[in-house]
């Protein structure tokens, strides 16, 4: 029984990857769907920002108020703004910010685009002359890639406030000193391997939520496995991407 699910693993492992490399190849092929891209932009971008910016400012004035205690037992208060800011955009911010992505849009695309699978919508396009994974996947896995990045920036900023205003509940620092020491102990190695993983976790989670919904079966029992599945598939690949980019950064850095 074990090798059995071993091998399905495996199996859907390749599927997966060939669904990735058709993703490649059909990018390039004209008719290229652009009004369908800025959609999902807008969709995938846009109405995901609230969320994000909500975590983000929790997170940064949670951190903040957390680690105070344990600093300033050790008297170095004054680096808390500079730990916060390191933490967060170098490994926090990214982090959570593609989780959150992927619950809200990874469980949204899977059920998507299952609903339209068991109910032949794909089929139907299919023969009316509309290539359907052009329309439907390429654009919304170039949406996720290039639109978690943003997303990622902007938590950070948003979470960085909500640090400031945490640092100000129990003491007194200026906007601008706050902000002085989060920049002048961050450097270009801190944000530049953070900015490209975001990409691959955007990647990752519209690769992972079209190819469980485009692959959908079993009516509606099977749209609701595969927004679950691909969750849970897409949190895992990002903390396997985080592994991996953090030992590719730890290897630049040595060298």
């Amino acid at each position: 029984m074990q090798i059995k699910n071993w091998k399905n693993w495996f199996d859907e492992a390749g599927d997966m990857s060939r669904f990735a490399g058709r993703f490649f190849s059909q990018w390039f092929r004209p008719r290229y769907e652009v009004a369908e891209f800025f959609r999902q932009c807008f969709i995938i971008g846009y109405k995901s920002l609230p969320l994000v910016g909500l975590t983000g400012f929790i997170m940064g004035l949670v951190l903040t108020m957390q680690l105070r205690p344990s600093l300033i037992d050790y008297g170095v208060e004054s680096q808390l703004p500079a730990m916060v800011g390191i933490a967060i955009v170098r490994e926090i911010g990214p982090v959570i910010a593609a989780l959150i992505f992927a619950g809200k849009i990874g469980s949204s695309i899977g059920a998507e685009l299952g609903s339209m699978k068991v109910t032949e919508q794909i089929d139907a396009m299919e023969v009316s002359g509309t290539n359907p994974f052009k329309y439907l996947v390429v654009t919304r896995v170039l949406a996720t890639t290039l639109m978690l990045p943003v997303l990622v920036m902007l938590g950070d900023a948003i979470s960085l406030y909500g640090s400031y205003l945490g640092v100000n509940i129990r003491g007194v620092t200026s906007f601008q000193l706050f902000w002085t020491q989060v920049f002048d102990n961050l450097s270009f190695s801190d944000v530049l391997p953070a900015f490209i993983k975001s990409f691959f976790f955007g990647f990752a989670v519209g690769v992972v939520g079209c190819y469980k919904g485009y692959n959908s079966r079993k009516g509606t029992e099977g749209v609701g496995r595969s927004a679950n599945s691909a969750v849970v598939l897409s949190s895992i690949l990002i903390f396997i991407i985080d592994l991996i980019a953090v030992q590719v950064t730890d290897i630049f850095e040595l060298n």
